[in-house]
């Protein structure tokens, strides 16, 4: 029966795989090779807009259609969507739609195998209750996952847009000009960055004024160094300061908290093997010293014991 199951998770886990994989790199792939692009770098959003979404992608938003959500939580799950770059329309309905076909598949999965995981009724139904919610509040999990790692690799990418801005303004440049040069120059090594300044460039360019599209870029990323960056560059351009000297000083004082962290981390690092030395290592070093010994007086004193046992 193991070997049942094991072959039914690998079917699925494959075609989910084949799927993604098709769809988002083999057929987008192909089209840049047709059109002569290299396919490295691929739109995903302009290949679903130009050839719209698939049957499973249309059937899961129709699934999130039917389920009811208060106005509060579906703002706040959208903030949340939009802090893991997933700013589309059909964002939203996508993630419940995953959420309840995640419950309902896990719970079918559960009610199968039921009788050959375990005997007691009780267990059973725990089984079939615990893959519910697993499957229902399993992407809460996974989405604050891909919240935190956007949101690292923004706050590890700062320093260099700052560097890159503080000599686009010593240069000559306005912010928002220096903006649209960092978001262009660190396009392939820092893509979600200059991701969020573009946007804060077409903020402006739609008429919205400098401090409010900054402050969109604050509660986008909900990242709180971005957030001290923007009340930097809003209070520099509010009392007419040095643009430039300001965000050479944020610059350094990130990097500098930067190190900081990182020398917080190795000096915890002695703290955190403690427990992995006591119960891995150190019992395979008694193992190894005290094995031979222990097995030599084992074998000396059992002449003996037999001698006080007769």
């Amino acid at each position: 029966m193991a070997g049942i199951i094991a072959l039914t998770l690998f079917a699925v886990l494959a075609t989910v795989i084949s799927y993604f994989g098709y769809h988002h790199y083999a057929k987008p792939g192909r089209i840049f090779e047709r059109v002569g692009g290299s396919g490295v770098e691929i739109e995903t959003e302009e290949t679903r807009a130009a050839g719209g979404p698939g049957f499973l992608v249309r059937t899961i938003r129709r699934i999130g259609e039917k389920v009811p959500v208060s106005p509060q939580d579906a703002s706040l799950t959208r903030r949340y969507l939009i802090a893991a770059g997933y700013r589309s329309e059909g964002a939203l309905l996508t993630y419940y739609g995953i959420k309840v076909a995640l419950c309902v598949i896990l719970v079918a999965f559960a009610f199968v195998f039921r009788n050959y995981l375990t005997s007691l009724l009780l267990l059973r139904v725990v089984l079939v209750v615990g893959a519910g919610l697993a499957g229902y509040f399993g992407p809460n999990l996974a989405l604050d996952r891909l919240v935190g790692r956007r949101q690292e690799r923004l706050r590890f990418s700062l320093p260099d847009a700052l560097d890159l801005m503080v000599v686009s303004v010593e240069g000559g440049l306005a912010l928002d000009q220096a903006m649209q040069v960092v978001s262009h120059e660190l396009e392939i090594t820092h893509p979600e960055i200059c991701e969020e300044l573009q946007l804060v460039t077409l903020e402006m360019r739609a008429g919205t004024r400098r401090a409010d599209a900054l402050r969109h870029l604050a509660e986008r990323t909900g990242e709180t160094e971005i957030r001290s960056l923007v009340a930097v560059l809003v209070q520099t351009d509010r009392f007419g300061t040095s643009m430039a000297d300001s965000l050479r000083t944020h610059s350094d004082f990130l990097r500098v908290r930067r190190r900081q962290e990182a020398e917080e981390r190795a000096n915890k690092v002695g703290v955190k093997l403690v427990f992995p030395i006591f119960f891995c290592i150190l019992p395979s070093m008694f193992l190894v010293t005290g094995g031979p010994a222990l097995l030599q007086i084992i074998k000396q004193l059992r002449p003996l014991i037999r001698q006080f046992g007769s």
